[in-house]
């Protein structure tokens, strides 16, 4: 394993997932402080590569920093354990929820050096965030006094991102499958996107603007490095005072003012088509609903002209029978 620092700390997407359940799990049962765990991978030249982790008991003094506790045998256990699934990864560092950086993170830092050489911390945001990648990875380094006091250790920041291997990226793209809402559309996703990106564009502009203005006001020192890559950025903007830019700029903006115009007029006209359809379906279903009530009405009155006929005819044949028989009777009399 490199003694030197490394350039860059990649972080595999399952990493994320173990250290986010840590956090819950413990957070179901109350404990609402930082979780800590070991990180396991390999080395690529000056990048780590860190590929999975596992938590680790942990407890601490919140009064107290000095105070704390982790569990030496557990770490040795399960590294022993991933060693027989995996001999390639091996410990490369170590984990926390942070938010921030704590006072007793180097001495933790030294204790998980016993077990790997220049190991490398890692501050997960294990809550939701906006804006911004969830890592921020560290290295110690000793930082020398020029007034010949001992040398202390304190933490330099190195750069991070999320890496994935194809398999992962299978899974990964499930996982939000799922949690994804399928009812929103994708231009409202493709617009949630472009803020998110928009407001990470203005927290980068607002770091650059803070770190210029420390050294302006000579609270930071001057680092050419940092001033070669702001000229860079600086240099790839385009010209927006070019006439072309601004005639080609203004097209573009027409164009797609014109879209949305068109656009809305469909939608007016579609709108007013279902309309005026709606309103001819109800009109035929109430010329239907008339019709019916009107047939109903009808062969209710036949019926009770039928039922009168046939009481007529009952009421006939019932005289004619009296009759019959009141001349029968007259006739037996005069007898």
């Amino acid at each position: 394993m490199p003694t030197k620092p490394p350039n860059r700390v990649v972080v595999h997407p399952i990493v994320l997932l173990s250290v986010v359940d840590h956090f819950h799990r413990l957070s179901k049962t109350g404990n609402e402080k930082r979780v800590v765990g070991i990180l396991l991978g390999s080395w690529r030249k000056d990048t780590v590569d860190i590929a999975t982790s596992f938590a680790v008991p942990f407890d601490e003094d919140e009064r107290d920093p000095t105070v704390w506790f982790l569990d030496h045998d557990y770490v040795e256990n399960m590294a022993a354990m991933f060693r027989k699934v995996n001999s390639r990864e091996r410990i490369v560092g170590w984990y926390h929820t942070g938010p921030k950086l704590h006072w007793n993170d180097i001495f933790i830092h030294d204790l998980v050096g016993k077990y790997c050489s220049n190991p490398i911390l890692v501050i997960v945001g294990a809550k939701v965030q906006d804006v911004g990648l969830p890592t921020d990875a560290y290295y110690a380094v000793e930082d020398i006094h020029n007034d010949g006091t001992p040398t202390t250790k304190t933490f330099e920041h190195v750069a991070s991102e999320i890496g994935a291997e194809e398999s992962e990226e299978v899974g990964v793209e499930h996982l939000l499958r799922d949690i994804q809402d399928n009812t929103v559309g994708t231009l409202s996703q493709h617009i949630t996107a472009q803020l998110q990106a928009l407001q990470g564009l203005a927290t980068h502009l607002e770091g650059i603007h803070d770190y210029l203005a420390k050294v302006v006001s000579k609270e930071l020192p001057i680092n050419h490095a940092i001033l070669y890559h702001l000229q860079d950025i600086f240099n790839l903007l385009p010209n927006l005072k070019l006439e072309q830019f601004t005639t080609s700029f203004a097209v573009k903006t027409n164009d797609q003012m014109l879209i949305i115009y068109l656009a809305s007029l469909i939608r007016s006209v579609i709108a007013l088509h279902n309309l005026i359809s709606n309103k001819i379906a109800n009109r035929e279903a109430e010329k239907q609903e008339g019709k019916a009530s009107k047939r109903e009405g009808e062969t209710g009155k036949e019926g009770g002209d039928k039922k009168a006929s046939q009481g007529g005819d009952k009421d006939k044949k019932e005289g004619s029978e009296k009759k019959d028989d009141s001349s029968a009777a007259k006739g037996s009399t005069k007898k």
